[in-house]
């Protein structure tokens, strides 16, 4: 019988391909990271630098241990030198020649502050179209149509240019705190400025569903600026839909698909 840690692997490994997948045009070349919990989290997969997730095979994850990767927080400032060192140090095997990801820190907070069991990393093109753009903030100061909150949540978290590794983890671990602040609960969704898309799930399938969702709404967001610009739900639109019972419906029938 398969334990844990091998069905999460292999689970794993399936999202990564369907992220990956050129039709999807979500990641291209070795862009973009997955990682999943397991059991109690005190462990978790990460993609192994380098490798493309199109075709990624899998052993080419990494086992890493989640305190250790959280720990590389703790220092203030650190040389590529350390930072590479202290990577390497949270692996649970000390002896595996894989690299992890430089965003080691950075899933270790989505799957703990966070709250997610999966996470899927990737840079799709119409996200960083907007994401790079002088309207970044505006184009995501709002929801534009219900499906989106029912897959992606009532709002972004958004998280400004930050050079990526440590430094980007604890800015993002600052803007999941902040949003859960205000909203009571964990993002769907990470953006990151300049950079990319952060999906965080309950389980991969979640974050397919989440990333799906969200490209669509990139590719919407800029359909609507060859229109004079996005016309946003109000807030009241979106408490609406983000508290009404037939939708919470339709986010449980969407878990069991």
């Amino acid at each position: 019988m398969k334990n844990d840690t091998t069905t999460v692997l292999e689970r794993l490994h399936a999202l990564a391909h369907w992220l990956g997948s050129p039709q999807h045009d979500f990641s291209i070349l070795a862009e973009g990271n997955v990682s999943a919990a397991i059991g109690d989290r005190t462990t978790f997969w990460l993609k192994a630098s380098g490798c493309m997730m199109g075709t990624m095979r899998q052993d080419q994850f990494v086992l890493m241990d989640t305190a250790r990767s959280l720990a590389i927080l703790d220092h203030e400032t650190l040389t590529d030198t350390e930072i590479k060192d202290l990577l390497r140090g949270a692996r649970v095997n000390s002896d595996d020649p894989l690299h992890p990801s430089v965003e080691a820190a950075l899933h270790a907070v989505c799957l703990t502050d966070g709250g997610a069991n999966v996470v899927g990393h990737t840079h799709p093109t119409p996200w960083l179209s907007i994401l790079s753009s002088e309207r970044a903030e505006e184009a995501i100061a709002g929801r534009i149509f219900p499906d989106e909150i029912v897959v992606c949540g009532p709002a972004v978290c958004f998280v400004p240019y930050v050079d990526p590794g440590p430094p980007l983890a604890k800015a993002c671990r600052e803007a999941i705190a902040a949003y859960k602040a205000e909203w009571g609960a964990p993002p769907k969704v990470l953006l990151l400025r300049n950079h990319g898309l952060f999906a965080l799930g309950k389980d991969a399938d979640e974050v397919e569903r989440i990333t799906a969702m969200s490209v669509k709404v990139a590719r919407a967001l800029l359909g609507t600026y060859a229109l004079g610009g996005p016309r946003f739900l109000t807030p009241e639109n979106v408490a609406r839909i983000h508290t009404r019972p037939d939708e919470h419906f339709r986010q449980k029938m969407l878990e069991t698909r």
